[in-house]
């Protein structure tokens, strides 16, 4: 089901968001209004819920000739590795590596993670971005049973 609504804009505003869409590529104004309001709850959701689930991606540059840095995070990553689900490593240039993680996870565990990668001395450019989740019903196809998780906006 759709529910429509009708807003007013100065005019200003509106060329500024009319801009926006244009710079972005969106085909109307519904959608990104759809999107900016989305994106306006998760960081409320994520904000308010500190026991929330979410999943994540962690993306970091760091320098491995920094002294014992890649030990250093290897040790934090088996901390939580009940949040990891995959890791992407890249070499950049002769000094410098970007990781990217993909986590799942509470919340709190999952920033508590991020601040752990992003402190350690010789990580640089570390940003955390969240998307909240919801828990669906367990089922099975098949197999075996299994949960899936849902944007939860």
């Amino acid at each position: 089901m759709t529910e429509r609504f009708t807003i007013s804009l100065e005019d200003e505003l509106a060329a500024q968001f009319d801009a926006y869409l244009q710079e972005k590529g969106y085909g109307n104004r519904s959608e990104a209004v759809r999107d900016l309001i989305r994106d306006r709850l998760g960081e409320q959701r994520l904000g308010d819920a500190g026991n929330g689930q979410c999943v994540a991606s962690l993306t970091y540059v760091y320098n491995h000739h920094q002294l014992d840095l890649a030990g250093r995070l290897t040790d934090t990553h088996h901390q939580h590795h009940d949040l990891t689900l995959a890791t992407q490593h890249v070499h950049l240039d002769h000094d410098n590596c970007l990781e990217t993680v993909m986590l799942r996870g509470p919340v709190a565990a999952v920033r508590a993670f991020a601040e752990a990668i992003i402190v350690e001395r010789g990580v640089r450019h570390g940003k955390l971005h969240m998307i909240p989740i919801q828990r669906a019903d367990e089922h099975s196809h098949g197999a075996g049973r299994h949960t899936h998780d849902r944007p939860a906006i």
